[in-house]
Parts: structure tokens; C-alpha cells; sequence
């Protein structure tokens, strides 16, 4: 089996734990055509799901069950990386491209309003996107975001190195182990992304300056790994909350960076959820 047919092989059996009744979709838009995970009540209100560098959106597999349970999840194959999706068109270079791209996916879908949910570089997109268009952002969700309230500790961009200069799927994969070391991340998902990491050397994500919270108009949470290697958690939640005095900010003690959101505990995914419906919690 090739390596590109290993990374398939790995992603189509994350994707096969998804529920019963997942439908997979692919939506042209000016870059490309966009691979889209879809699963929950078609007529209940969207949820894009926007993931980290390399996980592909079938990493949403263990919070679906719940999260679609009263929403219509839609998690995104970010173009440009590792997945499903297929460059093509105009080439996505810029923070302007990303939106436009956006933009034109949420048109594809024939989605007017969503909530945004986003982990890690997915939570830059998804902070970056919501302040471009808050008309069609009802909610925000960031897991462990980066780039949104705090940078890298110049430690995670050293070790981050070597799978960035020579990657292999050997040295992803011993650097995911240590990245998550003590939790329970998925160890399928592991494969995949060690063979995202060297099975898609090209991928390019666009990345942009870190944009302003503070201008932020829709009702936000914030769920930080305790144990993140990416930044200091508790930096980031003083950081967040001085931007955005009435958003619900938590960190979750035993988790890292790259453990959500397949580690994050069923009890989160439920507070997500009444989140996202705006009901109270327990």
C-alpha cells in the first residue's frame, strides 16, 4: 500500500466512526472544491467545525454523537491541507482568500448563520472569520486556539522543528507521543496524523497576523488544554478575558494541546452543546 493510500486508509476509518447517517459532500467554491463531514437534524442550526493543522475534519468523530444531536454539524477539510479537499482556481495565499473561501463554502452549503467551532489553527480561522463576517456567525467556540490571544512559546516552535523540516511519519508520530503523553488521544487519529504530516509535506495553511478579540460581537467560549505545550493556559485565559470581559473561559487541567478535541470528556462536549443552544448549564 502507498503512503497516500495509508493516510486514506487511516482517514476513511476515522470517518467510519462517525454515526450512522454522516453524509459526505463536496462543495466547489472559487479555490476549489471543499470536502464536508455532515451529520445532525438537516433543519437544525449549522455548526462549522474547523480543525487543527493535519487532523482533517474527520477528528470530530467521539463529539459528534452529542454536539449533532440538536445541530447539524459540517466539519471542514480545510483546503490547502491534508484531507479531502481539492485545491483548484484561484490559489488560496492570503487571510482575504481564506474568508472569500469561506464565504463561498457557507454559500455552497446554503448556510446563512452558523456557529463556528474551531480547535487550535482552526480556532485562528474561526476567531479571524467571525470578526470578517459576525452577520453569519451566531456563536464561537475555541478549543486551545492559537494565534487568537497569546503566541507560541518559542520551546513548542523548537520541538515543532523537525517534523516541519524533515517530515516523517516515525518522527510525527514520536512527536505526537510526547505531545500528548498521560491523556487519552485517539490513537487512530494519531496515525493519521503522522501521515498527514508526512504524506502532505506540501501543504501550505495560510496564516495570518493575530487578529483583535476585543472587537468581538457574538457570545464566546474558550476551552484550554492545562497542559498545553503551545502556550501557557493560564496566560491565554487572563489574556481572554481582559479582551472579552463576558466570555465563559475554562481550562481543562489534565489535557494538551493536541489531546482535544479527541481526550475532551463527554461532560464537555454536553457543555458545548448547551452552549451552542444557549441553555444553561448544570
Amino acid at each position: 500500500m502507498s503512503s497516500s493510500q495509508d493516510f486514506f486508509a487511516a482517514y476513511d476509518a476515522l470517518l467510519a466512526r462517525w454515526p450512522t447517517g454522516t453524509a459526505e459532500l463536496d462543495v466547489p467554491t472559487p479555490y476549489g472544491t471543499t470536502r464536508v463531514h455532515a451529520y445532525g437534524p438537516a433543519d437544525a442550526t449549522p455548526v462549522l467545525l474547523l480543525h487543527g493543522g493535519g487532523s482533517t475534519g474527520a477528528v470530530w468523530f467521539a463529539n459528534a454523537p452529542v454536539l449533532g444531536t440538536h445541530h447539524r454539524l459540517l466539519a471542514v477539510d480545510i483546503l490547502g491541507d491534508a484531507g479531502r479537499s481539492v485545491p483548484g482556481g484561484r490559489p488560496l495565499r492570503t487571510t482575504a482568500d481564506l474568508m472569500g473561501w469561506l464565504d463561498a463554502l457557507l454559500d455552497g452549503l446554503s448556510v446563512s448563520r452558523t456557529h463556528l467551532l474551531g480547535h487550535s489553527y482552526g480556532g485562528w480561522l474561526a476567531l479571524t472569520y467571525t470578526l470578517h463576517a459576525a452577520r453569519r456567525v451566531d456563536r464561537l467556540v475555541l478549543l486551545d486556539p492559537t494565534q487568537c490571544f497569546a503566541g507560541f512559546r518559542p520551546g513548542f516552535l523548537l520541538r515543532s522543528l523537525p517534523i516541519l523540516l524533515h517530515p516523517t511519519k516515525a518522527r510525527a508520530r514520536a512527536y505526537l507521543d510526547r505531545e500528548t503523553a498521560g491523556t487519552d488521544t485517539d490513537v487512530g487519529w494519531k496515525r493519521l496524523y503522522a501521515l498527514a504530516v508526512s504524506d502532505f509535506a506540501h501543504r501550505r495553511l495560510v496564516v495570518g497576523r493575530r487578529p483583535d478579540p476585543a472587537a468581538l460581537s457574538v457570545p464566546l467560549l474558550v476551552l484550554l488544554a492545562g497542559r498545553s505545550n503551545a502556550h501557557d493556559a493560564e496566560k491565554v485565559a487572563a489574556r481572554a478575558r481582559k479582551a472579552v470581559p463576558d466570555a465563559r473561559i475554562e481550562i481543562h487541567a489534565g489535557l494538551t494541546h493536541f489531546a482535544m478535541p479527541t481526550a475532551v470528556p463527554p461532560r464537555t462536549n454536553h457543555r458545548i452543546a448547551d452552549f451552542l443552544a444557549d441553555e444553561p448549564e448544570e
